[in-house]
Parts: C-alpha cells; sequence; structure tokens
C-alpha cells in the first residue's frame, strides 16, 4: 500500500458523521471533509511522515502535491504538515510551488491559513524579498490569494516583522468588498499590535472613515478599552 492510501485509509478510519456536519457549519461554501477531528489529523500526518522523511524533497512535495489535488480538507492539512516539516530545506524556488498551491487548491479560509500562516510565513522569513510577490498577491482575482497575501504574515508580524511591508498590504486591501479578505488583513494588523500597539492605532485612526467595520474590528481586538472606544468613534 502506497503512503498516500495508507493515509486515506487512516483518515477514513477515523472519521465520523458528527465532526464531518460540525466542520461545515464553519464554512459559507462547500467543503470536502471525512469528519476527522484536526489533533487527529495531526498526528496520522506525523505519523505517516516518519516513512517519507528520507526521501527528497521534491518527491515528498509532489505527494503533497497529491493530497492537494483531492480537495478534501484534511489531505490538505497532512500535505500542509509535510511540506511545513521540510522547512529547514527550503530554498528560494519553494516559493512557487507555495503560489501554485494557493492559486490552484486552496478553496477555504481553513486551508488558507494552515498553508499560509506556517509554511509560507517561515518562508518569508528566509526569504524576505519575496514579500514582493505578497503585494501582487493583492490584485488577485482570486479571494483566497488575496486573504493569503495577509495572513503569510501573521507570525512574522507577531515577531514585530515586516511592519511597512503590513501597512502597505493593508493599504493595498483597505476598501476589498470580501469579508473574508478583511478579516485577513484585519488579524494581520492585530498580530502587528502585539509589537507596535501604537503604530497600528495610529494606522486605524487615519484609515477609519473608510476601513470596513469587519477589518478594523479585527485590528483592534486584543488594544485597551480607551484605544479601541477612539477607533470606533465616528469621524465628524
Amino acid at each position: 500500500m502506497t503512503i498516500i492510501k495508507e493515509v486515506r485509509k487512516e483518515l477514513l478510519d477515523n472519521s465520523d458523521e458528527t465532526t464531518r456536519n460540525s466542520s461545515k457549519r464553519y464554512f459559507k461554501e462547500d467543503i470536502k471533509v471525512y469528519g476527522v477531528k484536526t489533533a487527529t489529523v495531526i498526528k496520522i500526518a506525523k505519523k505517516a511522515f516518519k516513512q517519507i522523511k528520507d526521501l527528497p524533497k521534491d518527491e515528498i512535495f509532489d505527494l503533497c502535491e497529491e493530497l492537494w489535488a483531492s480537495g478534501i480538507m484534511e489531505e490538505a492539512f497532512v500535505a500542509c504538515n509535510w511540506s511545513y516539516a521540510l522547512k529547514t530545506q527550503y530554498t528560494e524556488d519553494d516559493f512557487f510551488v507555495f503560489e501554485r498551491w494557493v492559486n490552484k487548491y486552496v478553496s477555504n479560509w481553513a486551508t488558507c491559513d494552515t498553508l499560509c500562516n506556517h509554511n509560507v510565513g517561515d518562508f518569508l522569513e528566509k526569504f524576505p524579498q519575496h514579500i514582493e510577490k505578497l503585494k501582487e498577491w493583492t490584485e488577485s482575482e482570486n479571494r483566497w490569494v488575496r486573504r493569503a497575501s495577509a495572513v503569510s504574515l501573521i507570525l512574522p508580524a507577531r515577531k514585530g516583522m515586516f511592519k511597512e511591508d503590513i501597512f502597505q498590504i493593508a493599504d493595498k486591501l483597505l476598501l476589498d468588498k470580501d469579508d473574508l479578505v478583511q478579516k485577513g488583513y484585519g488579524w494581520i494588523l492585530k498580530s502587528l499590535a502585539e509589537y507596535y500597539e501604537n503604530d497600528v492605532h495610529q494606522y486605524v485612526l487615519s484609515k477609519r472613515a473608510i476601513m470596513p467595520r469587519t477589518a478594523l474590528r479585527y485590528a483592534i481586538e486584543k488594544m485597551p478599552k480607551e484605544m479601541k472606544q477612539e477607533a470606533m468613534e465616528k469621524v465628524k
């Protein structure tokens, strides 16, 4: 039995209707799921990875691609786990692999965030010059690519990295009409505020007249009450 077949059998064996139905409630779009709890998916992924960890990176990425192509969310999570396990081996060319996966396979917020928060985020810490590509993503017709342009920098933002780039990306997404894109750039501002609270607060104040309320509320979520009140005041 091939490793992909083993993983699929494990996922099927650990699926249940209650989890399947529960999962679907979190998404506006139709999703394909086995119905396996996320913690269990990760255990299955890590167990299977032990069998393939010595393969060349490109071969493991090919296996990830096969999982992504199924369109099933748990298989995408396994693919993200395997490709993230190779983070010490990332090279510049891997950006184009991740970019293809975002464009071709990501079809909901969960797969977008799982791939971008970790794989793409870690990659960008190593190869920050590719952040310029994220700014191009903000102009995509694909809502998930636009969301990815923001959420790929969530973890670096929490470390205080890429402040000016994050503000530039927020500027480009500022008037996006998609609520999941608004939540994405609001989230990145909230993450940056963990390190640069005053800077993010001033940014929000400067944009509050036009910033969608969804994004604004996300951005100020963890700020002190006084800062929140000022940010939410109507512009006179």
